[in-house]
């Protein structure tokens, strides 16, 4: 075989290590004998070799562009690299060479599955990252509430930005991903009297009305908008059920009812809620003790603060100073 000088399939797939070194002598005497370096790249490849056969493949293309074989090489050694689209071409190109060959026929309908499948990979990945927040509103007499139906967002999560007719706002996600909205207003709105408030369900955002207008649409003419508009006093009339929807916004009230506050907040929750449900006098009382006090003690028994000022009780560890 020395003196042929040949290095068949079948001598390489006896031992590729002996092949690969007697390729190497022989190519150190002849280097521009392409069908040596495609031989070369197949031993190459049968040793995981795979860079190195895409390199040997590749300089016998050059040597002989007319070689089927060293496209084939090319193709194959590129398919084990993952590089499909390159091994595609590696192998498009082969076929045009010669048709009748069928294996790069095989080959090239490999990496078409293979690259299929990669694509809907990607496009599932890519829907997935994609978080789907759903928004609703309703509205009172003085307000417009703006709502996004996401979880868990953390206290610090919210940057909103209230202006005349425009609601901008930045929401984190519970997953990591920011949620961006921006909002042209339908009627303008009192940015000094509007806020958000973060709940565990969703973020809720409070636009005060400029006057006792009832809005039609969220956002103005031209916006188009998929956002449910929550009417207490409608429903549907395409429906086969009548909706209460003055139920869906007395539970949206009775949630706000429920969120689990902390500390001060929870605090004053409670103290308002004695406020809003008490007697006339329980407010008298609470106004009366909480101002002459200057803010150390709030009763609700009028005929005991009715009938006397209330003085200054600060706790033990706090001292009360005039400014």
């Amino acid at each position: 075989m020395a003196t042929e000088r040949s290095f068949p399939d079948s001598f390489i797939d006896e031992d590729p290590q002996k092949a690969l070194q007697a390729l190497n002598e022989a190519l150190q005497g002849d280097c521009e004998n392409a069908e040596w370096f495609c031989q070369r790249a197949y031993a190459h490849t049968l040793l995981k070799n795979y860079s190195c056969a895409v390199d040997d493949a590749k300089k016998a293309q050059q040597l002989q562009p007319s070689l089927p074989l060293a496209f084939m090489r090319t193709g194959i050694a590129e398919y084990h690299l993952h590089c499909y689209e390159s091994a595609h071409a590696a192998f498009t190109q082969g076929h045009q060479l010669d048709v009748s060959d069928q294996s790069f026929e095989i080959w090239i309908q490999r990496c078409a599955e293979v690259m299929g499948k990669q694509t809907e990979i990607v496009s599932d990945k890519q829907t997935a990252t994609v978080p789907q927040v759903k928004h609703d509103w309703y509205q009172t007499e003085s307000q417009v509430i703006f709502t996004v139906m996401a979880k868990n967002v953390p206290k610090d999560g919210v940057c909103a930005s209230f202006m005349d007719k425009e609601l901008s706002a930045t929401i984190q996600l519970a997953s990591g991903e920011n949620h961006s909205l921006h909002l042209h207003l339908m009627h303008p709105i009192v940015p000094q009297q509007s806020n958000f408030k973060i709940l565990s369900t969703k973020v809720e955002f409070k636009m005060k009305k400029t006057d006792a207008t009832r809005w039609e649409k969220l956002e103005g003419e031209g916006q188009e908008s998929n956002i449910k508009h929550f009417d207490p006093n409608q429903y549907p009339s395409s429906s086969l059920h009548t909706c209460k929807w003055d139920k869906v916004v007395e539970n949206l009230t009775e949630e706000e009812k429920d969120e689990k506050l902390e500390g001060d907040a929870a605090l004053n929750k409670l103290f308002q809620q004695i406020y809003c449900d008490g007697s006339d006098e329980v407010k008298r009382a609470m106004n009366k003790s909480f101002m002459e006090s200057g803010g150390t003690v709030l009763s609700t028994n009028w005929k005991d603060v009715g009938k006397r000022k209330v003085e200054m009780n600060p706790p033990e560890d706090v001292e009360f100073k005039k400014y």
